[in-house]
């Protein structure tokens, strides 16, 4: 049975990646401890936003993708839903390490250790050192990439964990009802989850676990129902508790782990309902707007980091003490050049090939 388009998970998409230019920016700005390209002091206000944000953007966006992979295999073959993910996920992720990701470790590298080499060979150090994966020092890094490399490792284990199911039976009750205490329920093993196989505090457990009941448990018309009928007291519960976090880890600097466990997985799971929730509800629109959106998310997706970083070091000594400037200008400048960027690049077919943006949908 083939589902009508759902726009929302569309734009919430897209939402989402429009958000990391302020979510990337405000990483220079943290009050913790934690490696970046370009670091500036620090500032509570402005490190709420990765505080809040953080728990659950990138989780929302392997959900939808396990709801899409799920809408995607009505109509394809295995066989040309994995050409699919190749072209769509890995030639970006191989364009990105190769080509955006080494300015960005070059930057930081002139920025934290007074680099005074050429951007060219730089990049023997970037494909030579390994330490933890951040760039910061220079190093190898998959910068943001990091998501497609997971989301094509988890696709194609997902892909294999439903061929078996198909084999071992041979009829699959999708549109079986979950009581709505389940759906609840399912954000309980998220402590454990996330602390599994994780690689710089990013759990493969974590990730296919959404990817998983993205697939199997979203797609049921019953369960989004369910999601939607009560989408805006999730989305307050989500709401007060990641408010929580923010006040008890950035401002009043008590971090006791199990109490800051259960807020962030409190607020991770009610957030991603309640967004689920709101904007099947109210953000399912297809128009101009929103089709040009989603349209460039991949190449914006792709660009926007380079930017950020590419402003925040040329800006780091202009406005050197002015933390508003500082924030507020990259950010500003990040968003307009990777728009236009992203546009050039959906103008030219082999640019498109390699941002994952040769296939239209």
């Amino acid at each position: 049975m083939y589902h009508l388009r759902k726009h929302y998970i569309d734009n919430l998409r897209w939402s989402i990646i429009l958000l990391l230019i302020p979510f990337h920016a405000a990483q220079a700005f943290k009050t913790w401890t934690e490696p970046n390209y370009i670091e500036f002091g620090p500032n509570k206000m402005i490190s709420s936003i990765i505080v809040f944000f953080g728990p659950f953007v990138m989780q929302l966006l392997f959900l939808f993708a396990g709801m899409s992979m799920r809408y995607a295999l009505e109509k394809r073959s295995y066989a040309a839903f994995a050409v699919e993910r190749i072209k769509r996920l890995l030639f970006p992720l191989v364009f990105g390490v190769v080509v955006l990701v080494p300015p960005m470790t070059y930057m930081a590298d002139r920025f934290h250790n007074g680099y005074n080499g050429s951007l060219i060979e730089h990049y023997g150090k970037f494909f030579t050192v390994f330490t933890d994966l951040s760039g910061a020092d220079g190093g190898f890094s998959f910068g943001q990439f990091w998501f497609l490399l997971y989301l094509f490792i988890l696709s194609f284990v997902l892909l294999g964990v439903i061929v078996l199911s198909k084999k071992v039976r041979s009829t699959t009750s999708s549109n079986r009802g979950i009581p709505f205490w389940a759906v609840i329920i399912l954000g309980l093993p998220l402590p454990i989850f996330s602390e599994l196989l994780s690689v710089g505090g990013k759990s493969f457990v974590e990730f296919f676990y959404f990817l998983l009941i993205g697939y199997y448990v979203f797609t049921k018309e019953s369960v989004l129902e369910k999601v939607k009928k009560y989408g805006f007291i999730f989305l307050i519960i989500g709401i007060v508790a990641c408010g929580a976090k923010v006040y008890l880890f950035v401002f009043a600097d008590m971090n006791i782990p199990v109490i800051y466990s259960v807020i962030t997985n409190i607020g991770k799971w009610f957030m991603m309902l309640g967004l689920i929730g709101i904007g099947g509800t109210h953000f399912n629109q297809n128009n101009k707007v929103t089709q040009y959106l989603t349209h460039i998310s991949y190449p914006f997706f792709s660009f926007h980091f380079l930017f950020v970083v590419l402003f925040q070091s040329v800006f780091a000594n202009v406005f050197q003490g002015n933390t508003v400037l500082l924030y507020a200008v990259p950010v500003v400048l990040s968003y307009a050049t990777t728009i236009i960027c992203s546009q050039i690049a959906l103008a030219v077919p082999v640019l498109r090939l390699f941002l994952g943006c040769s296939i239209r949908r």
